[in-house]
C-alpha cells in the first residue's frame, strides 16, 4: 500500500509540470550545465545570453556564494539548522551536503513550489545519518505553512540560518517580499541568520529582465543594492555587507573576482 501511494504522490506531481512555460529552476539548472529542462527554458535561456552573455556567470556566482554561506555559517559561526526557500533542482554542494561535511547532525529543511524541484529533490537530496534533511513543498509568498512545516525537523528555539537564493525576485511586490522575509524571520530566535542572494540592476541585467518577462515566466523584477539592504534592516551585516557574490569573502578557488557579477548578496545575524 506504500508503494502505491508513492507512486500515486509521484504521478500527481508530474501531472502539475508544466513543461511549456519556462520555469526559473529549470533556466538555472540549463546556465549551470545541468539535463533537467526542457526546450522552452532553453530557448528563453538563449535568448537571455545574447543581450546579458554573463547570465551564465551569476548562476555559478550564486552557487558559489550557497557553499561560502553555508560553510561559514557553520564552522565560524556554529549555525547547524538551515531552512532553504527556493532550492532549486538539485546540483552539486547543496546545502546540506555543504553543512553535514561540516557538522555531519546538522538539519535542513528545502522549500520549493515546483514539482519538478521536490521530484529530484526527493532523489537526490539524502543527508547523513546523523542529520536529517527535509522538504516543503510551498510557496515564499505564503510563508506561514513554510514555518509551520520546517518546525516538524528545526528546532526554532535554536539559531537557524534562513537562505534566500535567487528567490526573492520572482517576489515582485515589495510590501509582500518584506513581509514573507519578516513572518520567516519572527520565528527565527537571536543569533539566527538571513542569507540572501539577488538579482540587481544594470543596462543589461534590465534587458535581460525583459526577455524573460515576455516568455510568459514566473516575472522576476531587478532590484537596487539599497533595496536589497532594507531586507536586513534590524540586523547585523556581516562584513563585507551587500556586495557583488564573488566578493563576498572569497575564498582561493572562488571564480569571477576579477569582474562585476550583477547578482549580489549578503549575510545577517539577528540580534
Amino acid at each position: 500500500m506504500g508503494e502505491a501511494h508513492q507512486e500515486m504522490d509521484k504521478a500527481a506531481m508530474f501531472a502539475r509540470i508544466d513543461t511549456s512555460v519556462p520555469h526559473p529552476a529549470r533556466v538555472w539548472d540549463y546556465w549551470l550545465g545541468g539535463k533537467d529542462n526542457y526546450a522552452p527554458d532553453r530557448e528563453v535561456a538563449e535568448e537571455i545570453v545574447k543581450v546579458m552573455p554573463d547570465l551564465p556567470v551569476n548562476a555559478r556566482a550564486e552557487r558559489e556564494f550557497i557553499g561560502r554561506v553555508v560553510r561559514h555559517l557553520a564552522a565560524e559561526c556554529g549555525i547547524d539548522q538551515f531552512l532553504d526557500v527556493g532550492t532549486g533542482i538539485p546540483t552539486a554542494d547543496n546545502t546540506h551536503g555543504v553543512a553535514q561535511r561540516v557538522d555531519p547532525k546538522a538539519r535542513i529543511v528545502y522549500v520549493d513550489n515546483d514539482p519538478i524541484v521536490l521530484v529530484h529533490a526527493r532523489a537526490l537530496l539524502v543527508g547523513t545519518p546523523e542529520g536529517a534533511t527535509a522538504y516543503v513543498d510551498a510557496d515564499l509568498r505564503e510563508p506561514e505553512p513554510i514555518v509551520r512545516e520546517a518546525a516538524r525537523t528545526l528546532d526554532f528555539s535554536r539559531p537557524t540560518a534562513l537562505m534566500l537564493m535567487g528567490v526573492l525576485e520572482f517576489v515582485p511586490d515589495a510590501e509582500q517580499a518584506h513581509a514573507s522575509v519578516s513572518t520567516l524571520l519572527d520565528a527565527l530566535p537571536s543569533g539566527s541568520y538571513l542569507a540572501i542572494a539577488h538579482s540587481v540592476r544594470s543596462p543589461s541585467m534590465e534587458d535581460a529582465a525583459a526577455q524573460w518577462n515576455a516568455s510568459g515566466a514566473t516575472p522576476l523584477t531587478l532590484r537596487t543594492s539599497e533595496q536589497l539592504r532594507a531586507f536586513f534592516r534590524g540586523l547585523d551585516l556581516v562584513e563585507p555587507g551587500v556586495v557583488s557574490l564573488p566578493r563576498w569573502r572569497p575564498e582561493p578557488g572562488t571564480s569571477y573576482q576579477d569582474r562585476e557579477v550583477f547578482q549580489y548578496g549578503a549575510v545577517g545575524r539577528k540580534p
